[in-house]
């Protein structure tokens, strides 16, 4: 417990992002005297450089494509222009509320907030200018930041999302360097701001984290769209100038344009915070941990995007909470991370939980796995919405469905039912028994169950 000079706590947790801030606050329901360590804001990267201002800027998309595409429904509008200063005004109002509120709740659980850089100077302690923190439980929660490839210098026109979110301009023309989640959802924005965007991905696919089922039908679309993509070939070099960036390909091709956004993911922030210094086992700059999340050092622990696998925010929010309930002698059960929900917010959306095809087959063999696609073309709702795509249904032959994966607008809204589905290891003939409502995107769910379950309704045998 605290000492007088109130430097002494139960729980000392590094970094206030998703990880680290959930960790505190359920420590502190449960009773325990935190001190969280923030060389920023607290909400770290998701609430204010990642999730939340991203979702705005492509929520604001969305209102652009209904005013342009309004005839379609009958409603004649006309999209005068983007004004991104008001744009910016919206997502920071977002984000400042959402602000506000976290620092209330913080405050209301008694939590001590430290505002400095923390460094782990020892297995119970974390150093804060002239100050050290000790706690019976150290939590290392330091999150990430947008990485760049060796050689290539962010600068000048040369940006990352954290620059992105901030531009007081649309660009006309931008090459974007990375397909996965945060390429896609930045080409999805200005595409709909109108802007010409080219992708330039390493791998074979856009999202290729991805069934590939789901990457193919997202090519389409954004084919569709007139979002341009390079696919399986490596960036080779930008030069820029007063006028713009150009960009050069391993396969001798060249492109021009106002702006290059790097976008090829996030590392670790671990680097010149003690980590290793203290024992703690690093690979690639990840924390090491068992499936507890326990370093193998003292009792330090590790959370969010600094340990290896999907970097989310609700993977750090669960993985917190989690910790904070071992800490407390709660006893959880430890996460799957399979089971995490993982939704790319374009136009359209991809949504997914569980083992794509490819993976199923190698975990439960090549001639043990079922798979079925329910097209949204069948489900009234999505006909309302004009939204094309389909949910692909992954099961063992005679067993559970081990993956539920969607494409389509809106459908992310759906993966909720979806990671239950999966977590719960439901049969087809559980969910197809279940009652959805009618007209919803949801019911597509229940239809596509039904079909696996081999009873169709509005689907052919």
């Amino acid at each position: 417990m605290a000492d007088t000079n109130g430097t002494a706590f139960d729980i000392v947790v590094l970094g206030a992002g998703s990880g680290g801030y959930a960790a505190a606050l359920r420590a502190a329901q449960l009773g325990k005297n935190v001190a969280l360590i923030e060389a920023d804001k607290v909400g770290g990267t998701c609430l204010h450089n990642g999730c939340i201002p991203t979702k705005a800027l492509l929520h604001a998309a969305e209102l652009a494509d209904n005013a342009r595409e309004g005839a379609h429904f009958g409603v004649h509008s006309t999209l005068d222009r983007i004004d991104m200063g008001g744009v910016n005004q919206y997502k920071d109002t977002v984000i400042g509320g959402l602000y506000k509120g976290l620092q209330g709740l913080i405050k209301s659980r008694k939590i001590t907030v430290v505002e400095g850089h923390g460094k782990l100077v020892g297995q119970n302690a974390v150093q804060v200018g002239d100050t050290t923190y000790t706690g019976d439980h150290v939590i290392l929660a330091t999150g990430s930041y947008a990485r760049s490839l060796p050689g290539l210098e962010i600068g000048g026109r040369v940006i990352t999302s954290d620059q992105a979110l901030t531009l007081d301009f649309v660009p006309k023309s931008a090459i974007i360097l990375g397909g996965g989640v945060i390429g896609s959802e930045f080409a999805s924005v200005w595409k709909s701001f109108g802007a010409d965007v080219t992708i330039i991905e390493a791998l074979p696919h856009l999202v290729p984290n991805e069934d590939v089922a789901l990457s193919k039908a997202f090519e389409r679309a954004f084919r569709k769209r007139g979002i341009a993509f390079n696919l399986g070939v490596r960036f080779q070099g930008v030069t820029q100038n007063d006028n713009g960036v150009h960009v050069t390909l391993e396969d001798g091709k060249s492109f021009d344009a106002d702006l290059l956004l790097v976008a090829v993911g996030r590392g670790p922030r671990t680097s010149g915070v003690g980590y290793e210094e203290q024992g703690i086992t690093l690979d690639r700059g990840f924390v090491i941990t068992d499936e507890k999340l326990h370093t193998g050092v003292g009792n330090i622990w590790a959370v969010g995007d600094i340990v290896p696998g999907l970097q989310l925010a609700h993977r750090g929010f669960a993985q917190g909470i989690f910790v904070a309930e071992q800490i407390a002698g709660l006893n959880p059960q430890p996460i799957v991370e399979s089971g995490i929900p993982r939704v790319t917010y374009s136009h359209p959306e991809v949504a997914s939980v569980g083992l794509t095809e490819a993976a199923a087959k190698e975990v439960h063999g090549e001639d043990a796995v079922e798979t079925l696609e329910y097209n949204l073309a069948g489900n009234g709702k999505s006909k309302i919405l004009d939204t094309q795509g389909f949910i692909k249904l992954v099961r063992q032959k005679d067993g559970p469905v081990v993956g539920v994966h969607m494409i389509g607008d809106r459908v992310g809204e759906l993966i909720g039912e979806g990671q239950l589905i999966v977590n719960w290891e439901a049969y087809p003939e559980d969910v197809a028994s279940l009652i959805h409502a009618h007209p919803t995107q949801n019911e597509a769910l229940g239809e596509a169950h039904l079909a696996l379950a081999g009873k169709p309704l509005h689907a052919h045998n």
